[in-house]
């Protein structure tokens, strides 16, 4: 938090796990410059009981109230409470609920926490999470054929939490370092089934992120890992080989993994003839 930062305190109140209103929350307040959120979580509220219980907090910590409750009975008592102590609740999902009511001419189904019900799309994740855990870091390369997308990029690219992030979407990641003077697994060119991806980043800023992990590591900095012209050199030999290969090169320097994600999604989508 910056110094002199304007705190305020923020209760999200869901039906469900809580991500959706904390994502949303989190996308609002970041808009704002010296401004801090004390966050306040009351999730799986699906019971007058524990309603009660996030109200007390709200009376005891009093602040802007976000909330996804499709109950109505626990809307209407948290909005009426709101209004005694003239504190904001605001119902994140209703416009786009109502919005989507209008357009298509349906009623919504008001259950809590129904994004998380375990359907195929659900069990997909997994399988997909499961495979990037099995595939990390050159890992499995025999099964590299069943793979969505495959990373490469030297190390500190952020192959692996690209991969996370892509399985928590379906998509089946695998990454695979490049080492200078390791050669690729054979595998790779065997397979014609997943997209290549080799992610780059400014040698500079990648020498940064070394340094700080061979300090928390507490190794010594006189290793190649972190000399500035091997850096250079394996960022530079990586990019080659990319090109070399055709694959699509994406440079993280500025991306965040949300971002290189998005963009791999987009990828695979046009390679798959699906609008992205």
């Amino acid at each position: 938090m910056s110094t002199g930062a304007r705190e305020f305190h923020l209760h999200l109140v869901s039906d469900a796990t809580g991500e959706t209103v904390n994502s949303i929350a989190r996308a609002c307040v970041i808009q704002f410059d010296q401004v801090h959120a004390i966050e306040h979580l009351w999730n799986l509220v699906r019971t007058e009981r524990q309603l009660e219980i996030a109200i007390e907090g709200i009376r005891t910590n009093p602040g802007v109230v976000m909330f996804t409750l499709v109950d109505e009975v626990l809307r209407r008592r948290l909005e009426e409470f709101c209004r005694e102590i003239q504190v904001p609740a605001v119902p994140v999902l209703d416009p786009l609920i109502t919005t989507l009511a209008g357009f298509l001419g349906l009623e919504s189904r008001q259950e809590p926490g129904r994004q998380h019900i375990l359907d195929a799309e659900y069990f997909a994740r997994m399988d997909a999470m499961e495979f990037a855990l099995a595939h990390d870091d050159g890992q499995g390369v025999h099964n590299l054929h069943r793979a969505d997308v495959v990373l490469l990029g030297v190390s500190r690219t952020s192959k692996t939490p690209t991969c996370l992030y892509l399985a928590n979407r379906g998509i089946k990641a695998a990454n695979i370092p490049v080492v200078p003077g390791v050669a690729l697994p054979k595998e790779i060119d065997l397979i014609t089934r997943p997209l290549m991806v080799g992610l780059t980043k400014d040698p500079d800023r990648l020498l940064q992120i070394r340094r700080n992990r061979v300090r928390m590591l507490s190794q010594s900095e006189e290793i190649d890992y972190v000399d500035p012209e091997q850096v250079r050199r394996e960022v530079a030999e990586a990019r080659q080989l990319f090109q070399k290969r055709k694959w699509a090169t994406i440079d993280v320097s500025r991306r965040s993994i949300e971002e290189t994600s998005a963009e791999i999604m987009a990828l695979l989508a046009r390679r798959n003839g699906v609008a992205s």
